[in-house]
């Protein structure tokens, strides 16, 4: 009887815990969701977050806020989701950089691979090479002939380390052979201010910020990074059409959540997530904005941007 009586203690144990476990898939979200930009509000990852911000709370049946946390080329804010409560209720709308830093820093308050869950991921945004004007080039077999004759005088402006405009033109050199300096800005819009201004030539930017500047004359564009033409610049050709046959570097972002995260959380925001990203009002306006809706892969890109800077021989720190 004794054991009896211990093996129905037992079962209504695990029953008691499988209970509990129904319940806390249930009740998440049971407050406030945020969603953390690591980044300074009109960007690329604040704009998406805010466009899924109200169809997602209406989803989750909870209120879902964004919560801009610039500073460090995005650390500051990655480093606090890292650090956050693993209950699904902080999450980070970031992507490319979080592995650039990754790949160029040998210290960093968080590991990318070891500290966060992939929730989903939301989409990717192609680059563009662009020259000013007074640059004599109208292609990009035109602009590595220029390189070569000038080794070392070339600049192209991007808006930060680490990210796909800076590890894009460090393909670019690696590919072309060529011999190019850059400068980082704090943002898009000071790198592309800085080429409008003729004090760098070469612009390597996200399609939409330059798209009224290629209008005007006041930037040409050269081709695009990723393995299919933008559809905001259809007559452009990509960097395989213009002669690299493996050139294809996209920013990319996606939702995570700290390690740990309970999986019922997870699972709840991936299935919103990705129908809120499906949603016309979203999903349009990111396509406006030349996003390409696609599926996570984290780990590929990571070691496609820790072989560029490996071969490129560049580090911060």
């Amino acid at each position: 009887m004794k054991g009896k009586g211990w093996h129905t203690v037992a079962v209504l144990a695990l029953a008691a815990i499988a209970a509990a476990g129904d319940a806390a898939a249930q009740t998440f979200p049971s407050k406030v969701v945020r969603i953390v930009v690591p980044f300074p509000p009109g960007g690329s990852n604040d704009v998406v977050a805010r466009s899924m911000s109200q169809p997602l709370s209406r989803a989750l049946g909870q209120s879902v806020v964004v919560e801009n946390r610039p500073g460090a080329n995005s650390i500051i804010g990655t480093e606090h989701v890292a650090r956050a409560p693993a209950d699904g209720h902080t999450v980070l709308l970031a992507g490319f950089t979080m592995l650039g830093n990754a790949a160029l820093r040998s210290k960093l308050p968080f590991d990318p691979l070891k500290d966060f869950v992939a929730v989903t991921g939301v989409g990717s945004q192609p680059m563009v090479v662009s020259v000013h004007p007074s640059l004599p080039v109208n292609s990009v077999k035109e602009l590595v002939a220029l390189a070569r004759a000038r080794p070392g005088q070339l600049v192209f402006a991007i808006p930060a380390y680490g990210g796909p405009q800076h590890i894009s033109g460090e393909l670019m050199k690696l590919s072309a052979r060529i011999d190019m300096k850059y400068v980082a800005f704090q943002g898009g819009g000071p790198s592309t201010i800085a080429v409008l201004g003729g004090h760098a030539g070469i612009l390597i930017s996200t399609v939409p910020p330059m798209l009224q500047h290629v209008a005007t004359g006041k930037l040409r564009p050269l081709a695009v990074t990723s393995r299919v033409r933008s559809n905001l610049l259809k007559d452009v050709p990509t960097m395989i059409e213009s002669g690299f046959p493996d050139f294809d570097i996209t920013g990319a972002m996606g939702f995570f959540a700290p390690v740990g995260t309970p999986k019922e959380a997870v699972d709840r925001l991936n299935a919103e997530i990705a129908r809120v990203v499906q949603l016309p009002e979203v999903k349009d306006g990111m396509m406006r904005d030349g996003f390409i809706v696609y599926e996570a892969f984290l780990r590929a890109k990571l070691q496609q941007i820790q072989k560029i800077v490996r071969d490129a021989n560049i580090k911060i720190d």
